[in-house]
């Protein structure tokens, strides 16, 4: 069985990184991304991913320096996003040390970046990060671009098998009505897409205790569970999350000294 990865995430907006409730609520200032960056490296973190949350939405360039700085410090890999609408959007972040590339917005607006950037570099460092949020009536789940601030209409899973056919190689599901919420992670969307797709999944949104990790990982069938706020605020450490886990007989890369007072 392969490990389940536990994943913090940095979302940076003008070089700070901030944590949102549903994306837009409860604006929040974590800290600097390189020492947060340096924090979970200590920690053994499996991946680090941060997103320039408002680079889209506002057309500014890529945080090249941002990326280059914490590759420069950290050994764990590496994923980075925001604003990657070009295949040398694509080569730049990776020349800067980045090990994947996330793109969202760009993907539905230009499907054909997603094969393009797959051929180009591998599907290995191609991931499909998807913003979505349940439809009214209860059906299922409408996908979100700009940051999620528009509506596309386009159904969740019809995407994310879109994506996978594409040449993604990996899908970051973050569903939007959980987000910073602390209330747990959508079971039912993460189930849905992890059985729809051949690839593994990262669920992303509403993380606030121990048992919402394990549940994710095993009802909701995750491959890795990204969280935020309760990791950058203090409340669980990566090693917490990790010794839990393995505790619950879900297997997991070990971590097992607990470096949460580090800063």
């Amino acid at each position: 069985m392969l490990a389940k990865r536990i994943i913090p995430c940095l979302d940076v907006q003008r070089g700070r990184v901030v944590k949102n409730v549903r994306f837009f609520q409860d604006h929040r200032d974590a800290g600097d991304p390189l020492l947060l960056a340096q924090r979970y490296e200590a920690q053994q973190a499996d991946e680090l991913v941060f997103y320039d949350i408002t680079a889209t939405h506002e057309g500014r360039a890529l945080m090249l320096d941002v990326a280059a700085r914490v590759a420069e410090q950290v050994m764990m890999p590496l994923t980075v996003g925001g604003g990657v609408s070009t295949l040398a959007d694509f080569r730049q972040l990776l020349l800067s040390g980045a090990d994947k590339i996330s793109v969202n917005s760009s993907a539905v607006k230009r499907p054909a970046l997603l094969r393009e950037a797959s051929d180009h570099h591998g599907a290995q460092c191609v991931m499909l990060s998807i913003d979505a949020k349940r439809r009214a009536d209860g059906s299922g789940w409408n996908v979100y671009v700009g940051g999620g601030r528009i509506d596309t209409g386009l159904d969740l899973l019809a995407w994310a098998e879109q994506g996978q056919q594409l040449g993604a190689g990996e899908l970051c599901l973050n569903i939007m009505d959980a987000d910073g919420t602390r209330a747990g992670f959508d079971l039912a969307a993460t189930r849905a897409v992890s059985r729809a797709v051949d690839i593994p999944v990262i669920a992303s949104g509403g993380a606030g205790q121990l048992s919402d990790f394990a549940k994710v990982l095993s009802v909701g069938e995750a491959d890795a569970a990204l969280a935020a706020s309760v990791f950058h605020f203090g409340d669980l450490s990566v090693p917490q999350v990790k010794t839990y886990l393995h505790d619950q007989g879900i297997a997991v890369r070990p971590a097992w000294h607990d470096t949460s007072g580090i800063r």
